[in-house]
């Protein structure tokens, strides 16, 4: 099955991405869970991280400041070195 994934960033020039191959378990596996600052994304990162933490995961949270922008750098730098998978969550 072949997917696209698209860029929201507006860029004139999409630059190519290979996809990250699914990890087989969360063992060893930290997973962050970032919060875009969107109505709701919360009450689905909730029940996200439920799920996740029954599967035996080791979960992480992390929130954006204001959706309307891109995360801070320290944001981005803290989940990076902390987390080895990562979810954000896009909800209205």
């Amino acid at each position: 099955m072949s997917r696209v994934v698209l860029d929201p960033t507006g860029e004139r020039s999409v630059p190519h991405r290979e996809r990250l191959p699914r990890p087989a378990s969360f063992d060893g596996h930290v997973i962050g869970l970032l919060d875009i600052s969107k109505p709701r994304g919360d009450v689905f990162l909730d029940q996200l991280q439920l799920r996740l933490t029954e599967a035996g995961a080791q979960v992480r949270r992390y929130k954006k400041p204001t959706f309307t922008k891109p995360a801070p750098v320290d944001l981005r730098h803290e989940i990076a070195t902390q987390c080895t998978l990562v979810i954000e969550a896009l909800a209205d």
